[in-house]
């Protein structure tokens, strides 16, 4: 579904990635996983064409699009959904207004049609009837369902998470984890997600990838991850473990 070759990246002296190459499989959930401060993020804007590489190439379903025109990629845009790290929900409107904000700014519906899509949406986040709150009245896990809600509003191929439990206490995490899964293997779309979290990692992944010092280091099954030889994977994994064994 996505692949990535060769991508270069520097910010003025520097260098974020240094030859990224990774492969996305169709209708799975790929994770990148590494510490913060990385290049995950980076690379996320990468995929969705937010940011053009220096070097190297990035297709999505066959299609370069670092080859592709401001027209072109902002059509490309709309095969995706993305989960913001803290929901990025519009504080002036209501629930129902942000989950319809893609389906006012990309589609011709008429209202009637927008409301049963919101209601939808709502429904298969686990939120049935929210439409009239407000953001301040959500908990960061409720807000963080508002935000899939919207990003899938307009059925995507593709859904991105970037940091999608960051913030959030256990129980809330596996309960976003958890929602994460239920909406991939009910809608059958490519879901990539960034995350420093092992937990998250371990739980919903079919692929794990790790981003270490701009390259990708080590990728596979979850369980081929955790029998890892690599020193840097198994040191990664040890610390990372004991840290949120602590919280």
């Amino acid at each position: 579904m996505i692949e990535v070759k060769g991508v270069h990246k520097s910010f003025g002296d520097l260098k974020v990635l240094t030859g990224v190459d990774l492969q996305i499989p169709k209708g799975q959930i790929t994770v990148i996983l590494g510490r913060s401060g990385v290049g995950k993020s980076v690379l996320l804007k990468h995929i969705i064409g937010l940011i053009r590489p220096d070097r190297g190439r990035i297709w999505i379903d066959k299609v370069d699009i670092t080859r592709l025109g401001d027209k072109d990629l902002t059509e490309m845009r709309k095969r995706f959904g993305m989960l913001f790290q803290d929901a990025a929900l519009f504080d002036s409107m209501n629930v129902g207004a942000n989950v319809a904000f893609p389906l006012r700014e990309h589609t011709k519906l008429n209202e009637e049609d927008i409301k049963t899509i919101v209601a939808h949406k709502l429904e298969q986040v686990g939120l049935p009837g929210l439409e009239e709150k407000m953001p301040a009245e959500l908990s960061g896990g409720m807000k963080r369902r508002v935000g899939l809600a919207r990003a899938i509003a307009l059925d995507p191929e593709i859904v991105l998470f970037d940091e999608p439990t960051a913030g959030l206490d256990p129980p809330m995490a596996e309960s976003i984890e958890h929602l994460i899964i239920e909406t991939q293997r009910r809608l059958e779309r490519t879901f990539v997600a960034i995350t420093h979290s092992i937990h998250t990692a371990f739980h919903i992944a079919h692929k794990i990838a790790m981003l270490h010092e701009g390259r990708i280091i080590e990728e596979g099954s979850p369980e081929a991850f955790r029998g890892s030889s690599n020193q840097v994977v198994h040191t990664f994994l040890i610390r990372g473990e004991h840290e949120e064994q602590e919280r």
